[in-house]
C-alpha cells in the first residue's frame, strides 16, 4: 500500500504517462488503493480472457466493422474454422493458461479456477458466502447465458432472495466474469423490453459450468445456439476493449417478440447483427432489422454472423460474415 503515495509524487513530478504499470489477477484491492491515491492520475484497463484474434489471428487489433473492405482484411488475418472447430474453440475457452498449454487438464483447470474464485475473489467482495450455494448460483447464471436476465427465476430455482441474487450478480460483474447487453433505447421506438441480457467473457467457463463433456456434444446440444451467441458477442466486446474503446453494444427486443441479437451504435448509424448456427442463412433471419428504420439514427449495413465459411452478401443491406472472421 505504501507504494501508491510514492507513485503519486513521481507522477506529479514527471507528468509522463505510462511510467508505471501495475497488474494482477485480483483487482479489487489494487483498484481501491489506486482510487484513494491516484485519482486523475491513473487509467484502469480490464483484461478479459484472450480473444479469437489473439489466439488465431495476426495483424493489428481493431473493433468489428461491417464494411466489406475491413472484413476482407480481417479474413486474411484469421485462421479459417468450420462449425466443429468453432465449437472446439468455444469448449476449450480462452484462458491464457489453457491457450498456451501451460495447463493441459481443462477440467482440473476450470474446477480449480471456480474454487479459487469463490474462496478468494467472491469472498473479498461479499465476505459471507456459502461456497456450495454460490457454486450452484454460477451454474444457474451460466445456463442462462445470452438470455434476458430474470432475477426472480434464478432466486426461485436456488431458494435465494432477489436481493442476494442481485448482490451476487454484482460480484460476477465486478470481477469480470459476466457483462450485460442492455436493450437498445430510442424514444421513437416504443414497446421495448427493459431487462438486460447476460453474457460470460469466457465461453469455456460456461461449457464447464453447464457440464458439456466435449465440443461435439456441445455443438449438437440444446444450448449450442445460446453459447454460440455468447461466444460471438464476447469476441466483439473483446475487439473493442482490446483497442481501449468503449463498446456501444445493445440488443433489441420488443413486446411483439421481434428481436435483434446485437446492435452496434455510433453517432452515424446503427449496425444490426444476427447470430446463427446455420451455414445457409436466409432473408427471414434479418426481417427484424427494419425495426431500426423507425429510429432517429440511420440504419447501416447489417450482417448475419454464422457458420458459412466464406464472406458474402445476403442482399444490399446485409452481409454474411463467418464467425471465425470476427
Amino acid at each position: 500500500p505504501e507504494l501508491f503515495p510514492r507513485i503519486k509524487i513521481m507522477a506529479d513530478t514527471s507528468h509522463r504517462s505510462g511510467d508505471f504499470w501495475l497488474s494482477g489477477s485480483q483487482p479489487f484491492r489494487l483498484m481501491r488503493l489506486a482510487g484513494e491515491s491516484l485519482t486523475g492520475r491513473s487509467a484502469i484497463l480490464h483484461l478479459p480472457s484472450l480473444s479469437q484474434k489473439e489466439l488465431f489471428g495476426t495483424g493489428e487489433p481493431s473493433p468489428l466493422s461491417i464494411d466489406i473492405e475491413s472484413l476482407q482484411g480481417r479474413s486474411r488475418n484469421r485462421k479459417k474454422a468450420d462449425v466443429t472447430e468453432i465449437f472446439k474453440r468455444i469448449f476449450n475457452g480462452s484462458m491464457p493458461a489453457l491457450a498456451t498449454h501451460q495447463r493441459q487438464n481443462r477440467e482440473l483447470f476450470y474446477s480449480s479456477f471456480v474454487q479459487s474464485y469463490i474462496e478468494r475473489d467472491a469472498r473479498e467482495l461479499s465476505g459471507d458466502i456459502d461456497s456450495l450455494q454460490f457454486s450452484d448460483f454460477l451454474v444457474a447464471v451460466a445456463a442462462r447465458c445470452s438470455q434476458m436476465l430474470n432475477i426472480s427465476d434464478i432466486g426461485k430455482e436456488l431458494g435465494l432472495r432477489s436481493e442476494k441474487v442481485k448482490a451476487w450478480l454484482g460480484i460476477l460483474e465486478k470481477s469480470d466474469i459476466i457483462f450485460y447487453l442492455h436493450p437498445y433505447s430510442d424514444n421513437t421506438i416504443t414497446r421495448m423490453v427493459k431487462a438486460p441480457k447476460v453474457y460470460f467473457y469466457d465461453s469455456g467457463l460456461v461449457a464447464y459450468l453447464t457440464k458439456w463433456p466435449d465440443e461435439i456434444t456441445l455443438r449438437d446440444g440444446a444450448m449450442s445456439g445460446a453459447i454460440l451467441e455468447n461466444y460471438a458477442v464476447s469476441e466483439i466486446y473483446k475487439g473493442f476493449a482490446g483497442c481501449g474503446k468503449e463498446p456501444n453494444m445493445y440488443y433489441y427486443r420488443d413486446k411483439n417478440g421481434k428481436e435483434i441479437d446485437l446492435i452496434l451504435v455510433s453517432a452515424m448509424q446503427t449496425v444490426p447483427l444476427e447470430i446463427k448456427k446455420t451455414a445457409s442463412p436466409d432473408r427471414s433471419m434479418v426481417s427484424a432489422f427494419t425495426q431500426l428504420d423507425k429510429g432517429r439514427i440511420p440504419r447501416g449495413m447489417g450482417a448475419i454472423l454464422c457458420m458459412k465459411e466464406e464472406l458474402s452478401a445476403l442482399d444490399g443491406k446485409s452481409l454474411i460474415v463467418p464467425v471465425w472472421v470476427i
